[in-house]
């Protein structure tokens, strides 16, 4: 279970691992999947019966990463925390809404920390703990992390929910939070095909949101351009966004059509320190 302090979700109190299950002192206990993760979602905490992303918006995305479209984020996520690992003597990293666990795998191997993954979805999960058995890989909620207080030295969160408070709960103070999420100019060829007027993409700011509980430490851009070869592709990297649920059937028609893309990344990296 490395050095992660795993708590009940129904009482919060530590859970201790014996083999193949984890258990509180108030007997509620949680047996591992076959595929290696711990399911501590509670069916109260899912607001549908299956949450979060589907087997095949998994796969898509799989698709998509492991071709390496977006090879360069990930390097520079590396290169972004890799000084403060050092500097910080930090041991473990939680990796908020880790999907399929492509960025998840790259934190453990490349930053040599003790990581976990987790994410709402069953799927992603499931698909995550295939790729690397060294990683903590967790279905629970980023609204009620199963983590105890204070026991984290860094998190990231790489274009999931912003969720600040439980987030800052578990992150040890002077804790590194690293948030990840596009820029005005991310996907705008996409966008060209599903909307009539294509606007920039909104003015999120973690920093603002995340004010209360942490102050900035560094803010970067990358930007960037790749090339979709196919329509499998597109399709795909449309599976990985909203926009693919706001189709109307002239979008969806420009799109069908669409058998390649050059296409515009554009990301922003806020490094945040918990006060």
């Amino acid at each position: 279970m490395s050095t992660f302090a795993l708590i009940c979700p129904v009482c919060k109190s530590p859970l201790q691992q014996q083999e193949q299950r984890l258990g509180c002192e108030h007997n509620h206990s949680f047996d591992r999947a076959r595929q290696g993760y711990w399911n501590l979602l509670l069916p109260q905490r899912k607001r549908s019966k299956e949450p979060g992303d589907s087997a095949d918006m998994v796969q898509a995305r799989q698709r998509f990463l492991q071709a390496g479209h977006y090879a360069p984020l990930a390097q520079a996520i590396i290169d972004l925390l890799q000084p403060y690992v050092q500097t910080t003597q930090a041991g473990n990293l939680l990796d908020l809404g880790c999907g399929e666990g492509w960025y998840t795998d790259q934190l453990q191997r490349q930053l040599k920390l003790n990581v976990a993954g987790l994410d709402i979805s069953k799927p992603a999960v499931r698909t995550a703990s295939r790729r690397n058995p060294d990683i903590l890989w967790l279905v629970a909620t980023g609204a009620d992390i199963p983590l105890a207080d204070e026991s984290v030295d860094m998190a990231s969160l790489i274009f999931g929910r912003l969720l600040p408070e439980p987030t800052a709960r578990v992150l040890k103070p002077g804790g590194l939070m690293l948030v990840v999420y596009p820029g005005p100019e991310h996907l705008r060829a996409l966008r060209g095909l599903i909307y009539e007027q294509v606007r920039d993409s909104s003015g999120f700011s973690p920093e603002q949101a995340l004010a209360q509980q942490f102050e900035p430490v560094a803010l970067e851009r990358l930007a960037f351009e790749f090339r979709l070869d196919n329509a499998e592709a597109v399709q795909d990297l449309l599976a990985m966004t909203p926009h693919g649920q706001r189709l109307n059937s002239a979008a969806r028609e420009r799109i069908a059509a669409c058998s390649a893309l050059t296409e515009q990344a554009d990301f922003r990296l806020s490094l945040l320190r918990k006060r």
